[in-house]
């Protein structure tokens, strides 16, 4: 029997309008001494060539995650890295409309279609990809901490960070070695993994036929060890570009800050970003980043433009690069929602 995967039960709806409501108030406590006047002074005084450097870099990095994608799917399939680029801004619009993490599945869903593979074997190489993503992250925090000096604030935000990049070190790194360990009982019958997975295909025949072997499929690393590097550098350089995104937005409203403070923008709001999808509350990343400003004693005036000005350019380009990508795939919103939805429902006959 097929399940209706868009019907919410009526606990996840009051949990959604709660979570509203909670990231609205935090936002107005953040800003609750705005002044309307000096805001509008410095609204007026922005500088549009950091604006156009701003919505020129937000692009670039995730061209520069579809080069990286294509390194990683090079061995089962040399995809262009303008359809991965187009794969992962789609995936982006579509976390706008759903926010709810749906898209690594939407990129590997549409890479899949578009040039017949198998959905399961393209999502695991963005796991891949994502993984990476975490450790240089995780990275980056403990560059970050062991020669920047953090702001003054309540509590230990020094011992916070430690923890927090610590544990997101090992849990990517895990991941990532017990994804490749898992490969290898995928085809072990003597093993759990192996006896389960063959349980599914001789369960679901028509649906999981081949499931092992699409699945060790993506399982997978550059053969090449300049590929593998490239995968390595380009989440580097992807990282650097974030880190620029407020330097630009800053410029904009004539506000410069040193070069490890830019860091820490990025690392704390990318911590409130991941705290705020486990627990599903809406703006995430604005609330960090607004935060964060304000941990390094920017003015509410400043730290609110700055915020809104990389908010809404990246909304706006993830939703405008998006569209004409669905579009140019041969596709529409209502297409995409129905296949998803279809997906969904076969998953859960």
């Amino acid at each position: 029997m097929k399940v209706n995967v868009t019907k919410r039960r009526p606990s996840a709806l009051i949990w959604s309008i709660l979570a509203a409501f909670i990231s609205i108030g935090v936002i107005y406590l953040v800003f609750r001494n705005l002044d309307i006047e000096r805001l509008t002074r410095v609204l007026l005084k922005a500088e549009g060539i950091w604006i156009v450097a701003l919505a020129f870099s937000i692009p670039l990095e995730q061209i520069l995650r579809g080069w990286k994608w294509r390194q990683i799917l090079y061995d089962i399939r040399p995809v262009g890295i303008i359809r991965l680029f187009g794969a992962v801004m789609v995936g982006y619009f579509a976390n706008i409309i759903v926010p709810v993490g749906v898209s690594p599945f939407v990129r590997a869903w549409l890479v899949a279609r578009l040039e017949g593979l198998k959905i399961a074997t393209v999502l695991l190489t963005t796991a891949i990809e994502r993984f990476v993503d975490g450790i240089v992250f995780a990275i980056l925090v403990g560059i970050l901490i062991a020669f920047a000096t953090l702001p003054a604030s309540e509590g230990n935000l020094r011992l916070g960070m430690i923890t927090a990049g610590g544990g997101s070190f090992l849990l990517f790194s895990g991941l990532f070695v017990i994804l490749f360990a898992f490969k290898k009982h995928l085809f072990d019958t003597t093993s759990l993994i192996g006896r389960s997975v063959a349980r599914l295909e001789l369960a679901y025949e028509s649906k999981l036929s081949g499931l092992g072997s699409n699945l060790a499929h993506g399982i997978t690393w550059p053969k090449s060890y300049w590929r593998g590097a490239g995968v390595i550098l380009a989440s580097i350089g992807m990282k650097l570009i974030s880190i620029t995104h407020f330097l630009w937005a800053g410029l904009a409203f004539g506000v410069v800050l040193a070069p490890f403070e830019y860091l820490f923008i990025m690392v704390f709001s990318g911590f409130a970003l991941i705290i705020s999808r486990f627990i599903r509350l809406p703006g995430g990343g604005v609330i960090g980043s607004a935060l964060a400003l304000k941990l390094l004693g920017i003015a509410d005036e400043e730290a609110l433009t700055m915020v809104l000005l990389v908010h809404t350019a990246s909304l706006s380009l993830t939703a405008g690069i998006g569209i004409i990508a669905l579009w140019k795939s041969g596709l529409t919103v209502m297409t995409l929602g129905q296949d998803l939805s279809r997906q969904g429902a076969e998953a859960h006959e």
